[in-house]
């Protein structure tokens, strides 16, 4: 049985983590590597990622060839948060036939944000008989999927709260640059209203999923970040909170807290309805780490799903890939 082929679009922190699974996975090639890196341009992908042995694989800039010369089945696409820069990235991918797993945060559930751009990826996607996907850790489960799937023991929702608290201490540099750790609280303010840095993306997707499963029309979504401080004037991470309002009433809150020195990382669930449930993962779920996996895992579902623009509450309960993945795939 032929290997299930695939091109990786993207070889940053991400998306060389993911690399290195892939590898270590059955059934699966990896056919391609593109990277705007000049340090990784023309580079073999074993070197890129430090493996001390060569994979056979040049890490190219140009998409075009790329994809017209491999003919794989899947990109895995890891290079942006925001759709306008990823569209025309995976637009190429789709026109090549291509399916397209991404870790672009707007796109875990871009209706609400980028609208224009959904329809089109969806109609292009359609067209050429694929499917695309946005998803990882946060967009794409612990504050969205996974709230989802535990309302199905309900028969009631009246309001859904999930905290997510990491230590930032913890995490890699550029997750802590993109938080704003070691600025003043100015300089925090002044490059979040520049777009400097963007803290975490995602927050309005999760909750326009969530009120997308449950039926709820929203009224609106508020979404506040402000700087924790680790003494006074120097920025220690971030606090974001999503409240998704309806009919005046708030019924969706998200509370993300990342900061260095964080006591204790936890992701904490509390939904109020009938049954209440109340749960907490202590320590929270890895962010990286489960990143890598649900992309991986995510793979064969996409491949086995009718053709569009799909989000995780559109595809089958998400599920560890543990042995051959081509046993996973059904198409």
């Amino acid at each position: 049985m032929e290997k299930l082929r695939l091109v990786l679009y993207g070889v940053g922190a991400i998306g060389s983590q993911i690399a290195k699974f892939l590898l270590e996975k059955e059934g699966v090639e990896i056919v391609g590597a593109i990277d705007v890196a000049k340090e990784k341009v023309g580079k073999d992908l074993g070197e890129v990622l430090a493996l001390g042995r060569r994979l056979g694989v040049t890490v190219s800039d140009d998409p075009e060839t790329v994809l017209s010369k491999v003919k794989s089945r899947v990109v895995v696409h890891t290079t942006t948060s925001f759709l306008k820069q990823a569209y025309p990235q995976i637009a190429k991918a789709i026109e090549h036939g291509v399916n397209v797993v991404s870790t672009c945060e707007q796109l875990s559930y871009p209706y609400p944000t980028e609208p224009e751009l959904a329809k089109k990826l969806d109609e292009l996607a359609k067209k050429h008989q694929v499917t695309v996907l946005g998803t990882g850790i946060n967009p794409g489960f612990i504050m969205d999927t996974l709230i989802i799937t535990l309302t199905g023991v309900c028969q009631k929702v009246e309001t859904i709260k999930v905290t997510r608290m990491i230590n930032a201490a913890m995490r890699r540099a550029s997750f802590q640059k993109k938080i704003g750790v070691g600025l003043t609280v100015d300089e925090f303010k002044e490059k979040m209203e520049k777009k400097v840095i963007t803290a975490h993306v995602g927050l309005e997707q999760s909750v326009s999923m969530i009120a997308s499963a449950l039926g709820w029309k929203l009224d609106k979504i508020d979404v506040e970040t402000e700087a924790i401080e680790v003494k006074p004037d120097l920025v220690a991470g971030i606090r974001q909170l999503a409240r998704g309002i309806r009919r005046g009433k708030e019924v969706i809150t998200l509370d993300l807290q990342a900061y260095v020195g964080a006591e204790e990382e936890y992701d904490s669930i509390i939904i109020e309805g009938t049954p209440r449930i109340q749960g907490k993962i202590s320590p929270g779920v890895h962010g990286d780490l489960a990143t890598v996996a649900i992309v991986v895992n995510s793979i064969p579902k996409v491949i086995n799903a009718e053709p569009g623009l799909m989000t995780m509450k559109d595809l089958p309960v998400p599920s560890a890939v543990l042995e051959d993945m081509r046993t996973y795939v059904k198409k």
